[in-house]
């Protein structure tokens, strides 16, 4: 009798999956149920190198994850730290995400940077050339970061079959529609990034966040940006 081959697992769960995807109604196709929308309102928080991890909190120290994020990989760590900006104004306790990265970068909202006494500019993530510096103070040790202090510019990240499905690609800009009691607004300029793995999800400040009233938010809708129309005239 002829021995039959193990089967393989992965293999056999991908053909699954793609079958599944071919028989459920939003997809991420055209034509589909919209996809799953989640807007997240992220706090004041840091990004940090491993060699600023070990700075501010002993040698040999690794974050330590205390609560996953939405996005697969990412999470908020046990770990804060002081952030000291000019004349000693200071925000005590500022979360620390992880995993690190290769440069260590601070994301406020607007209210924070004026409590520090930062004139922190509206920035995409890693966008940190130029922008003002601050001091970051933990158990163990301070850093002094030359830059990167920014507000975080509003974006939302989505896989490529959410992105098929509102007919935009990485690098194109959305709106965010926000329905709420008094103050029901329009978010312009979401950047997309789009990737294979992502899950769709807009990431606003708190002080988007409470502008729009999003905790009482009835209806929240993403929209694809059409171009501007130019209205200027050409002189003659």
């Amino acid at each position: 009798m002829a021995l039959t081959a193990p089967l393989d697992r992965k293999l056999v769960e991908s053909i699954v999956r793609q079958i599944v995807l071919q028989h459920v109604p939003g997809n991420g196709r055209p034509g589909g149920c919209a996809p799953n929308l989640v807007v997240s309102i992220s706090a004041r928080h840091v990004h940090l190198t491993d060699q600023h991890v070990e700075i501010l909190f002993g040698p040999g120290h690794t974050l330590t994850p205390m609560k996953d994020l939405y996005q697969d990989g990412f999470y908020a760590a046990e770990e804060t730290v002081m952030v000291v900006g000019p004349r000693r104004r200071m925000l005590p306790t500022v979360r620390v995400l992880g995993p690190t990265r290769s440069h260590s970068q601070v994301e406020l909202a607007l209210t924070d940077s004026i409590s520090l006494g930062i004139d922190a500019p509206v920035r995409h993530s890693g966008d940190i050339k130029d922008s003002p510096g601050c001091v970051l103070v933990g158990p163990k040790g301070v850093v002094e970061l030359k830059q990167g202090v920014i507000r975080a510019a509003r974006h939302v990240h989505m896989n490529v079959r959410d992105a098929e499905y509102y007919g935009v690609k990485t690098g194109d800009m959305m709106k965010l529609r926000v329905v709420s009691p008094a103050c029901s607004v329009t978010l312009e300029d979401l950047k997309v990034r789009a990737d294979q793995t992502s899950k769709l999800e807009v990431h606003l400040d708190t002080d988007e966040g409470n502008a729009c009233n999003m905790d009482q938010a009835t209806k929240i809708e993403l929209l694809k940006a059409e171009p501007s129309a130019c209205s200027c005239q050409k002189r003659a």
